[in-house]
């Protein structure tokens, strides 16, 4: 496990003050003056995210194992980047918005904006939140070249594992642009505070505690790609239950891109327990132990320290993305990598596996009964909206 260490919010580094000179003590003035300046300089630094942010551990994984992806590489190509599709045949943004060559451009928009009017504030929160997270693509690229063994070592590296992460990349780079600018043209949302708090984000970067390892990288992405699928699903549902049937369709489709992508990513974790089936139960289960955090979990809009969990709450109370369906998702990944029957060598391996086995049960007693204490949660301004209040 990582050593976790909390750092006050906004301040990453803690600066020793000076020791007072006694014989000069306009230097000793000075240099206590310049001391503070720098200290106030460090709590304003533009992308530390008011959060903690764990002190990570790095190259947790073995050179040996390193080579197991080097083995993997022909696998790599002719099992995972079959769920990849040529850039001819995948669909674009364009093919679901308003096309501004058309003479009929401004009835269309006109036609979207009417449609969003019915469409209520935390539902638009909810979607805001999710195009946040999708763009933010930048990060995730950059998490998967942290990891040792298949990352792309030129920017150009024509292995398997480099033209994956690239590949998925251009494929994910979609989603932000789709919902972005059909976000835009509805006319309901502040734009400049979501572009704020997208450069905020990229700019705070991500906390996955994944250590470069690809056993717990690909772990991580396999249950982030199924919590995707299931949130855009889920507004996708919720978009034509209000009567946009077009943001239904731009939800679904972006749904099952990540539903493509989930299939390749658990594809990689069935194979690395097939080949080392006590390192992979360990590491599922430390990743597991350590929590899944969202890929946003450092969102932050330059007024709200607290807008990640503020996002989250209103995404439970819809039904957006919930504890049950991280319960969910995790009982899923157990049946589908089939663990509970999965043969195992060491004592520590057992033990893990008889953790992550029964995990998804307690997860769901403990938020039946945070259900249960619930009391009537508060409504709060969200920035996204033009600061209107939406009930957590």
């Amino acid at each position: 496990m990582a050593l976790r260490v909390t750092l006050p919010p906004k301040i990453s580094l803690v600066l020793t003050p000076p020791k007072p000179n006694l014989g000069s003590p306009r230097v000793s003035m000075t240099s206590a003056i310049r001391a503070s300046a720098a200290k106030i300089e460090t709590s304003k630094k533009p992308f530390c995210p008011p959060r903690e942010v764990h002190v990570q551990v790095t190259h947790s994984m073995p050179p040996q194992k390193v080579e197991i992806f080097r083995a993997l590489e022909d696998w790599a190509e002719n099992n995972i980047l079959v769920h990849l599709k040529p850039v001819e045949k995948c669909w674009q943004p364009q093919d679901f918005l308003p096309d501004p060559s058309s003479d009929g451009f401004y009835e269309e928009v006109q036609e979207l904006r009417e449609r969003s009017k019915e469409i209520p504030d935390d539902y638009y929160v909810c979607l805001v939140g999710d195009m946040i997270t999708e763009e933010a693509l930048p990060t995730y690229q950059t998490m998967l070249n942290t990891l040792d063994g298949v990352r792309d070592e030129t920017g150009a590296s024509l292995t398997s594992w480099a033209i994956w992460t690239r590949a998925w990349t251009a494929e994910e780079n979609r989603h932000g642009d789709l919902l972005n600018k059909y976000l835009y043209l509805t006319g309901r949302v502040n734009m400049k505070q979501i572009e704020k708090t997208i450069q905020y984000l990229i700019g705070s970067g991500m906390d996955p505690r994944t250590e470069n390892s690809p056993y717990l990288g690909f772990i991580y992405t396999s249950f982030q790609e199924r919590a995707t699928f299931v949130s855009h699903g889920n507004t996708a549902r919720h978009a034509k239950e209000y009567g946009d049937l077009k943001l239904a369709q731009i939800c679904g489709t972006i749904a099952a891109d990540e539903k493509r992508h989930e299939t390749a990513y658990t594809k990689i974790v069935e194979k690395l327990f097939e080949i080392d089936p006590d390192g992979t139960m360990l590491a599922f289960a430390d990743m597991m132990k350590k929590k899944i955090s969202m890929p946003a979990h450092l969102m932050y809009d330059g007024h709200d320290d607290n807008l990640f969990e503020h996002f989250s709450a209103v995404a439970q109370r819809l039904g957006v993305y919930t504890a049950k369906d991280y319960a969910d998702i995790l009982e899923f990944l157990v049946v589908r990598w089939n663990l509970e029957k999965l043969s195992v060598l060491s004592g520590e391996a057992s033990q893990a596996q008889d953790f992550v086995c029964t995990l998804a049960p307690r997860i769901r007693r403990l938020e039946e009964r945070a259900q249960g204490k619930a009391k009537q949660s508060p409504r709060i301004p969200f920035s996204w909206i033009n600061y209107r209040e939406v009930q957590l």
